[in-house]
């Protein structure tokens, strides 16, 4: 466990060149030594990748980190004695929030909450107070969301805020030496670090104004002398149900936060270009001496983001090599199948607390204080194995399709000398048959449609994905930014275009996806996403051969700008139809706002 308290008498952590113990490699890693043959959708006219390196014109900006870091390794934190007024201080019940006029709420139709996807800037913060005269200054977080909304690339609005998430731990070292290895804790001693992402006050906004329901959207659960209660009442989570239930001791879980609160949609839907997979979130709210959750371990990665209060966490590691870095999530734990925690402390708000997948995990609040906390979950079912999954079947099938010594018949006699029963003999012909077998398992790595493959679970990532939101900048120069309305009984200001002189990018980098699909090209995206998991099937454009380098260019360009007419089609009409679509679609903007012809 690494331990990054902000202060407080621990040794920096040391940056010269130490000896490096040699990490563990992942298991299965000789598998991919195979040589794997790509096999091409089409072949390419000209490399886009030597167009790209031609715009590259300066590399981009580092964020630089004036944090310091402190690193205390395989010690335990035992719980911090509360200050007195902290064990008799009750919380009261939360004020109710007017529901503010500019917050996303859902529409309701036939009856459900549709949620709208709302691209662009979202609502003002939570919580949020710019102008209030007694109170000046913005959050920790609402700082670095106004930084971000002057960071022109989305990748480095991914890094910037993922840095400031683990800060003051560097990113590097964090991949390098704690990513699925080690349980991290992030002492900041700022309460207000997370402000403005997510309160009590918004939960019991949600509850009142958002069509939120048990079991959907909303779980009350306790955990009691050794045993998990779920205690959910059918139909809507209406404020007398949910606070009568915190009241009884419930912990009330809200899944899915970033589906109502505009703040923990922006959070995730900028870091899930950091991680390259999902990132989903849950919100925790357990009342004052009691615990919700059974110790259990998870099938993510997990960011824990104390809110308000404190709670007292117990980590374990995994029990045994086949629990470590876990596909699927545990059953309940009792206290009886755990050792000794790895780590246990209390985290206070602004802490943060990770651990890998596979690490049990429990949780309580203690002297009569609640606690509120955000779990930031990613890397589920994104492991080398489920890859391989994909990938072993059709290599399985291409071998045999075009291999001859694939199809060749198995020795009359093998049931002689292979099978369980045959395992201990010395028999030369079994020693000659698990030859044959490791030579054709060698070869099956020429025929693994390993591109194939990745373009897949990227399609999967995209519809997975939320939708963007875009800066200032973005909203400005796409197609939201047009300034097309209805006036005085007509449509205004009508007519602007593209031409060949127009210089264009992606909207934001990972935001679409080029696949090759039966004989055909699609570009699927994440624009029209719903902020709700899954709620609309996959959006798709087909890209037309002629266009498919010109593509190509313009995703892996971001993000450098390209002239409409550098863009590698055969016709000036077929540059101008590409271009025009994806910037009605939403997907590409413009070097300088679009003007009426």
């Amino acid at each position: 466990m690494d331990e990054l308290p902000n202060g407080n008498g621990a040794a920096p952590l040391k940056r010269g060149r130490g000896r490096r113990r040699r990490q563990p490699q992942p298991r299965g890693a000789s598998l991919l030594a195979l040589p794997l043959r790509p096999r091409k959708v089409r072949r390419h006219r000209k490399s886009a990748a030597s167009r790209v390196a031609a715009l590259r014109a300066r590399a981009l900006l580092s964020e630089d980190s004036d944090s310091k870091v402190e690193s205390v390794r395989g010690k335990r934190e035992r719980p911090a004695e509360l200050p007195e007024a902290s064990r008799s201080a009750e919380p009261r019940p939360v004020p109710v929030r007017p529901r503010p006029a500019s917050a996303t709420l859902p529409r309701r139709v036939e009856g459900r909450a549709v949620l709208s996807r709302n691209l662009g800037k979202p609502a003002p913060l939570p919580g949020s107070h710019v102008d209030d005269p007694e109170r000046p200054w913005d959050s920790p977080l609402q700082q670095v969301l106004a930084e971000l909304n002057g960071i022109p690339s989305s990748r480095r609005r991914a890094a910037r805020l993922f840095e400031w998430l683990l800060a003051p731990l560097p990113p590097d070292h964090f991949y390098r030496r704690l990513w699925e290895r080690e349980a991290v804790l992030v002492r900041r001693q700022d309460h207000s670090y997370y402000e403005g992402l997510f309160s009590t006050s918004d939960l019991d906004s949600m509850l009142r104004y958002e069509d939120v329901h048990f079991g959907q959207h909303l779980d009350a659960a306790r955990y009691i002398d050794g045993r998990r209660e779920t205690l959910n009442p059918p139909g809507r989570a209406l404020p007398a149900a949910a606070w009568s239930l915190y009241q009884a001791g419930c912990s009330l879980r809200l899944l899915c936060p970033q589906a109502f609160s505009p703040t923990v949609w922006q959070f995730l839907a900028v870091l899930q270009e950091q991680f390259g997979s999902m990132a989903g979130s849950n919100v925790y709210l357990t009342p004052p001496n009691s615990q919700g959750f059974a110790p259990h371990y998870d099938d993510i990665e997990a960011f824990v983001l104390q809110l308000e209060g404190r709670k007292l966490w117990r980590v374990y590691r995994p029990r045994d090599p086949s629990e470590e870095l876990a596909l699927t999530s545990s059953p309940n734990f009792s206290q009886e199948d755990l050792g000794e925690p790895v780590l246990q402390t209390v985290l206070e708000p602004g802490d943060l607390l990770y651990f890998p997948r596979g690490f049990i995990h429990q949780a309580e609040c203690q002297d009569g204080v609640h606690s509120l906390h955000l779990t930031l979950s990613t890397y589920q079912r994104n492991t080398w194995g489920d890859f391989l999954e994909a990938v072993l079947p059709l290599a399985m099938q291409a071998a045999i399709e075009e291999n001859v010594e694939f199809r060749r018949g198995l020795p009359r006699d093998f049931m002689d000398y292979m099978g369980a029963q045959h395992s201990d003999s010395k028999d030369p012909r079994r020693t000659a048959f698990m030859e044959k077998v490791r030579v054709l398992v060698a070869r099956l790595g020429h025929f693994a449609p390993v591109d194939a493959v990745a373009d897949q679970r990227a399609k999967d990532f995209i519809h997975d994905s939320l939708p963007p939101v875009l800066t200032d900048r973005e909203r400005a120069l796409s197609v939201h930014g047009l300034p097309i309305r209805w006036e005085a009984g007509e449509p205004v200001n009508v007519g602007a275009q593209l031409t060949t002189e127009t210089q264009v990018h992606m909207l934001q980098d990972g935001i679409a996806r080029l696949v090759g699909e039966g004989g055909r090209l699609f570009l699927y995206y994440t624009v029209e996403n719903s902020r709700v998991y899954h709620l609309e099937e996959p959006k798709c454009l087909e890209i037309y051969p002629q266009q498919a380098d010109a593509m190509e260019l313009l995703l892996r360009s971001y993000p450098e700008f390209v002239r409409v007419g550098d863009l590698p089609c055969d016709s000036v009409e077929d540059q101008l139809s590409l271009a025009t679509m994806l910037y009605d679609k939403g997907l590409l903007l413009t070097k300088t706002p679009l003007v009426l012809s």
